[in-house]
């Protein structure tokens, strides 16, 4: 598929915004100022904190002569239309997670998460230094986009629950928020699959529209009050390794810029990639154990739930495997978490569990 079919057959600029509500790229005395819309709720921990660690590096790496507006989910466009928003000219960039983008094409779940995919470590040695910034770059200029991973939120939890786990089949009916390819698998047990933007999902969760949800670890999900309408949670998901999130320009508005301000772009999204998995990682422990201390009951996956996830999880990629550029990302990535895995597996998880039968740490 190249850029022109697409936009030919999907329809960009039919979106609900006008393109009239957006600004275009503000040039004033040599500065452009850059609208970023996002896929997130102002505020939100983690995702809100990347978003602005772009925003920040970016006018600071530029010495100002870049500036970017952060927008909000829904305050010009919708979460989830961010996407046909950039890709159509109608918003200059935005910053949010590609997997929500997978009905644009599958690939894009790639550089963010798919299920038993890659941890944040394997992520980072394939994206810097095994090809899988070039294919982001590939696939986002198919839709008129320059991507770029821009955050991650490292392995993300199974989900909280109004009823607790206890066998496959206890998600055949369930009502349960999961996007990207995670949410396909879980369809595959009988799940009522649903993708509501994070801002939307404790009201859902407190109403009963949903019976189930997962947000992204302990420390974001407290902070959403998910605690307070459901009281089991799973820390141990197999959807989300090592998430990604992601921004990405409008081809033409990238374009216009200079090599330096391209370059701003470019290192501050690497370094809020760092940046936000530090955020995670340094607070998601402290965050289980208020949640524990609160009540929550934390559980764990029976091997029966996880066999059901792993075949879900065959079954969905096998359906993706005829799609060329799905295909050849999938063969660099997965050779790229290969080659990760074969030291990390010997080396990094070898020394933690001795840590922790040594130290208890």
């Amino acid at each position: 598929m190249d850029r022109r079919s697409f936009i030919k057959n999907a329809g960009l600029g039919g979106t609900a915004v006008a393109a009239s509500a957006l600004a275009a790229p503000a040039i004033a005395q040599g500065k452009k100022k850059l609208t970023m819309v996002t896929t997130w709720p102002r505020g939100a921990a983690g995702v809100w904190d990347s978003v602005m660690r772009v925003v920040d590096s970016v006018n600071a790496i530029s010495d100002g002569t870049l500036e970017i507006e952060p927008k909000a989910a829904g305050e010009l466009v919708g979460a989830f239309e961010v996407f046909d928003a950039v890709s159509s000219g109608q918003a200059d960039m935005y910053h949010g997670a590609d997997y929500y983008f997978i009905n644009q094409h599958p690939a894009f779940a790639l550089f963010t998460a798919i299920p038993f995919g890659l941890t944040a470590p394997e992520m980072m040695a394939w994206y810097y230094n095994q090809g899988g910034m070039g294919l982001h770059h590939e696939l986002g200029e198919m839709f008129n986009l320059k991507s770029f991973i821009a955050g991650n939120t490292g392995g993300q939890g199974g989900g909280w629950y109004r009823n607790p786990i206890k066998s496959a089949e206890d998600y055949k009916g369930l009502k349960f928020r999961m996007p990207g390819l995670g949410g396909q698998v879980v369809g595959k047990l009988g799940a009522s699959v649903q993708n509501i933007p994070g801002g939307e999902i404790y009201q859902a969760l407190s109403s009963g529209a949903l019976d189930a949800t997962e947000w992204i670890g302990p420390w974001s999900d407290e902070k959403l009050g998910l605690q307070e309408v459901a009281k089991y949670y799973y820390p141990a998901g197999f959807h989300e390794p090592g998430a990604a999130l992601s921004v990405a320009t409008n081809l033409g508005v990238w374009n216009d810029l200079t090599p330096q301000q391209q370059k701003a772009i470019e290192i501050a999204s690497l370094e809020a990639h760092q940046y936000t998995y530090g955020l995670y990682i340094g607070n998601n422990g402290p965050a289980l154990a208020r949640l524990k201390a609160a009540g929550v009951q934390v559980g764990a996956f029976t091997d029966d739930v996880w066999d059901a996830f792993g075949a879900g999880t065959k079954e969905v990629l096998g359906e993706y495997m005829g799609d060329e550029v799905f295909k050849k990302i999938f063969d660099s990535c997965y050779a790229g978490m290969s080659s990760a895995s074969q030291w990390m597996s010997v080396s990094d998880s070898t020394y933690t569990a001795q840590r922790a039968r040594v130290f208890n740490i």
